[in-house]
């Protein structure tokens, strides 16, 4: 099947064979492909290499055959991102988190937008904490595991502003008293849920409430960049 002009971003790249890459692509129409871009490293590349890089929107022409596609043309159709410093990290860290979530070819239109929007949100100086909470709310609902954040799991009644919960992957908010390990307040959660970004107390709990879903999804793993963004902010 050939593609051509898909809209995408690279997300990762690795050496493939002797003058090759092996690109895992986040596309607007096919999800996440793995992609061959043949000859790239070599000195007489067609295609150039530099033209690859992460956080640049592309237009691709593909050749799908079987779970990886053959890279055919590229077009560079807009301004590359400037991340830099946490910004960059930041990037690297959505990067990953797409890759790690979600299925090669398995079409969702809804993560390459919010994705876009997100670059385009952190490139502009926007609180990188809010933009990646907001992200990674929408990833986990377009994959299908959506957060819970209006309803006591317990009793169904609304959320609380003023109340204290815990957060349990497999149910959802639970009311707690405040001072228990990983209390979040119900004002945070419902800010979340309502798109309003809290203080950076709640930016903070509402960061490890997730880190804590994402990682029963990995199967209890870990995010490599989730240990580059703690040394990160370790050494300010």
């Amino acid at each position: 099947m050939r593609i051509e002009q898909q809209p995408a971003y690279v997300l990762h790249s690795r050496a493939y064979r002797e003058t090759s890459l092996l690109l895992e692509c986040l596309t607007r129409d096919h999800g996440r492909l793995g992609v061959v871009a043949r000859g790239v490293r070599g000195e007489r590349a067609r295609l150039k290499r530099a033209q690859l890089e992460p956080f640049q929107p592309l237009a691709l022409d593909l050749l799908m055959r079987g779970e990886l596609a053959t890279l055919t043309a590229v077009e560079n159709v807009g301004m590359a991102k400037r991340l830099t410093g946490d910004a960059g990290l930041s990037g690297l860290y959505l990067n990953e988190l797409v890759v790690r979530l979600t299925e090669r070819q398995d079409p969702s239109p809804l993560i390459y937008d919010a994705y876009a929007l997100t670059l385009d949100r952190m490139s502009s100086g926007e609180s990188l904490a809010w933009s990646l909470r907001r992200f990674e709310r929408d990833l986990l609902d377009a994959i299908g595991y959506g957060l819970q954040l209006q309803f006591d799991a317990d009793n169904g009644e609304p959320l609380q502003p003023d109340m204290h919960y815990r957060y349990e992957v497999e149910r959802g908010a639970i009311a707690c008293a405040g001072g228990s390990v990983r209390a979040l307040r119900g004002s945070d959660l419902l800010a979340l849920d309502q798109d309003r970004m809290p203080e950076n107390t709640g930016l903070k709990s509402l960061r490890d409430m997730v880190r804590e879903v994402i990682r029963f999804h990995l199967g209890g793993g870990e995010l490599r960049a989730w240990r580059v963004l703690s040394m990160a902010v370790s050494r300010k």
